[in-house]
């Protein structure tokens, strides 16, 4: 059986999926923390913001989902198939923070 090249990920290729998902991670806690303040009354959000973050939560994960079931059908590897499920969760989480971060901190 020959050696295919791209049946392993390269160090890079995990360290970019590395980066992608702790970037991710940060702009949740962000959107988590305005949120909350939001709720306290100290953020300004919109009245629908929290049925917003339930309802968004199936719609990118279904995404996400299918974005891992068609990489791993088209064969792609372990990597490749975490980094297409982590794409459109990373999408909403980016489009939350910069939408919620658009406010500022209201101190009574």
């Amino acid at each position: 059986m020959p050696h295919n090249a791209n049946a392993y990920p390269t160090p890079l290729d995990l360290m970019r999926l590395g980066i992608a998902t702790t970037t991710m991670m940060a702009q949740a806690q962000a959107v988590i923390a305005m949120r909350l303040c939001g709720m306290a009354g100290l953020w300004p959000v919109s009245a629908s913001e929290n049925t917003r973050m339930v309802s968004e939560k199936v719609a990118a994960m279904q995404s996400a989902a299918s974005a891992a079931n068609r990489a791993f059908l088209s064969g792609k590897r372990p990597d490749q198939i975490a980094t297409a499920a982590l794409r459109p969760i990373a999408r909403k989480t980016r489009a939350n923070a910069t939408r919620l971060g658009k406010g500022g901190l209201r101190l009574p």
